[in-house]
């Protein structure tokens, strides 16, 4: 652990207190949307990641599981539903409706499950 300095301004001391660097990194929607959750829903979650230089590492391991559990979402629900290959072929309409659907249906429940909880 480090020791406190402390400056002078005027007749008080105050601790210089600074948040450990962490790299700048392009955050995704998924991060960007649990980052505005916890702010505005969690904020004392927030300051505590963010002061231990843990929020950046937080929001892209959340992007990183939204993105996986939404893929998986997506293929098991195309198969539930029997989005084909053939239905695309077939009916472009159809299948881009059943498509917008399931895309919906797993980013609410990615929605639930990783970014506001």
């Amino acid at each position: 652990m480090r020791a406190i300095t402390y400056s002078r301004q005027g007749d008080y001391l105050l601790p210089d207190l600074t948040v450990p660097d962490e790299p700048e990194v392009h955050r995704g929607k998924y991060a960007s949307l649990r980052q505005n959750y916890l702010k505005k829903y969690r904020y004392g979650m927030f300051m505590n990641l963010l002061t231990r230089g843990e929020l950046n590492s937080h929001l892209n391991e959340v992007q990183r599981e939204a993105q996986e559990r939404m893929e998986v979402l997506t293929e098991q629900m195309k198969a539930a539903w029997g989005v084909t290959e053939e239905l695309k072929a077939k009916d472009q309409m159809a299948w881009v409706q059943q498509m917008n659907n399931i895309r919906q249906a797993a980013e609410e429940i990615v929605m639930k499950e990783l970014i506001y909880s």
